[in-house]
């Protein structure tokens, strides 16, 4: 059954958490006994009803305060689907938690709250959602029922969006209007709203088409261990094992091994449940050889006509996550697919206004939460793809060193 990953972004109170509730409430997919604490906890909070938020909010500072801190998983399946959603917050202040839940999403749901319209956080997680080449991107304007389901206010606020999203790079828009409250258009079409011709928010998700949004042209396969037996009756076996990044390999293609650029042909690829005849974004594969190479960990694997960059020079767009500003001229752990090395801040282009989209060219550094364009030289040659044609290896983290934290998250230009 296919997985469909999605992130939520919305601003503060935009009812992020009540719409996951409901989802997993109207699909069955919470047991009695969760119910029930919810249902204490909405009596104890003195709520009027009994609130589905509860069910994402897991830490106890987010059911005390009412907001979303940290990004929340939740899975439930319909028949047709699997879905894994984060909850993502809405705050300035944790856009390095909603960078973190979208860059694996296959869709973005941003709420907006149908009385307030769009908000500059809206706008924000558009922003960072087409940044992060989330393919589907879907408004859901919330609490349609606190503006009588008046389809002027949606049309408004639809039209108001698709003006501001045509100067992002999105490829799929759907707006739909839903109260998550009430359960309208959420899981079933909604009697209130007889104007709205098109489908509820669970069904589009069941129907939405990811299967196009791979890559499988560009063949990637970055060897993340080398699989030797050092005993028994297969001692001449090599392979390399990991998880193919893009495109499609089959025994008897001509393959390059970077960074040595050796060729050779693939003899077999293995899975664990036997050979396979082809492997394609996202198997777990292990990868046989015709000829005997050097091949370690961090190596990559693809087709002699189509490779990657090979450079110690890195363009990226970078969102810092650490609590420490960047340190221009500093030096970071970088870590690229199964590849790790060293790199240095060679300069800062420029730091990105999420907001406004304005680019701050004069911009000493960049502090927690803060977007910027650098240029970094890294020890030992990166492959990369520009992130718009491949997440997995147009993607990077740099780590302090000292601490060992993750502080930026990058995406190559």
């Amino acid at each position: 059954m296919e997985m469909l990953r999605v992130a939520t972004a919305g601003s503060v109170d935009d009812g992020k958490s009540t719409l996951i509730g409901r989802l997993l409430y109207d699909t069955k997919s919470i047991f009695t006994d969760q119910l029930e604490a919810v249902e204490r906890t909405s009596a104890a909070r003195g709520d009027e009803y009994t609130n589905l938020a509860l069910l994402t909010d897991g830490l106890r500072a987010e059911r005390e305060q009412g907001i979303t801190i940290d990004v929340a998983y939740r899975y439930f399946a319909t028949p047709k689907r699997k879905f894994i959603i984060a909850d993502t917050p809405g705050h300035i202040q944790y856009t390095r938690n909603m960078v973190t839940g979208a860059s694996t999403a296959n869709a973005a749901l941003i709420l907006v709250d149908a009385r307030k319209g769009i908000l500059e956080q809206s706008r924000r997680h558009a922003f960072l959602a087409s940044l992060l080449r989330v393919p589907h991107l879907v408004l859901c304007v919330n609490k349609m029922d606190l503006v009588d389901y008046d389809q002027g206010v949606f049309d408004a606020i639809a039209e108001e969006f698709r003006h501001f999203a045509a100067k992002l790079e999105i490829g799929d828009l759907t707006v739909i209007p839903v109260s998550a409250l009430a359960g309208d258009n959420v899981v079933t079409r909604s009697a209130n709203m007889p104007w709205y011709e098109g489908t509820s928010l669970l069904h589009h998700l069941e129907e939405l088409h990811i299967a196009s949004d791979r890559n499988l042209i560009d063949a990637r396969f970055p060897v993340q261990y080398v699989v030797r037996p050092f005993s028994g009756a297969h001692l001449d076996y090599r392979g390399y094992a990991g998880q193919v990044a893009g495109g499609v390999f089959k025994p008897g293609d001509d393959v390059v091994v970077l960074p040595s650029g050796l060729p050779s042909t693939i003899a077999a690829i293995e899975t664990m449940d036997g050979p396979v005849d082809e492997a394609f974004a996202p198997m777990s594969v292990t990868i046989r050889l015709t000829d005997e190479i050097d091949i370690s960990r961090g190596d990559m694997i693809c087709r002699p006509n189509n490779q990657p960059a090979v450079s110690q020079d890195v363009d990226a767009m970078v969102c810092w996550m650490g609590d420490e500003p960047m340190r221009p001229g500093g030096k970071y752990a970088i870590k690229h697919t199964t590849r790790s090395a060293r790199t240095m801040v060679k300069g800062l282009r420029y730091r990105l206004d999420v907001n406004t989209l304005h680019r701050d060219e004069q911009a000493p550094t960049l502090t927690l939460n803060e977007i910027g364009r650098l240029n970094l030289r890294v020890t030992a040659p990166l492959f990369t793809d520009p992130y718009r044609t491949n997440r997995t290896t147009g993607s990077f983290i740099l780590v302090d060193e000292g601490t060992n934290a993750t502080v930026a998250a990058g995406m190559v230009l």
